[in-house]
């Protein structure tokens, strides 16, 4: 697992799986931003994702690029940049699609606690 504050990347599926089963077995909130390198709010919305790693120990946020990891994304349903699914041990509880700023940090804030 990376260290605590930071947003981590998955770039292969076997990272992908190993950091999914490590946030399930955490019982912390685990966010996975799904992003892509071309896409301009995913950039907007990559260094609050940052700040929110480091200010809350007890979240996990996984970054998943939908070029890299194509089949990942086909799993989620994921449909449009950035996605953010929001979980608890290992169930879905939210999703915000969009950079919605606010958005990401209340739910990000809420789910914590």
């Amino acid at each position: 697992m990376a260290e605590e504050g930071q947003v981590i990347g998955c770039h292969t599926v076997e990272s992908w799986d190993q950091q999914f089963r490590l946030g399930k077995e955490s019982k912390k909130l685990v966010v996975v931003d799904f992003t892509a390198s071309w896409c301009g709010p995913c950039r907007f919305i990559a260094p609050i994702l940052a700040d929110l790693a480091k200010k809350l120990p007890n979240v996990i946020i996984l970054k998943v690029d939908v070029d890299e990891l194509k089949t990942v994304a086909a799993d989620w349903g994921v449909e449009a940049m950035p996605t953010l699914i929001y979980m608890k041990d290992g169930q879905v509880i939210d999703k915000t699609v969009g950079a919605k700023k606010d958005e990401i940090e209340q739910k990000i804030v809420m789910y914590s606690a």
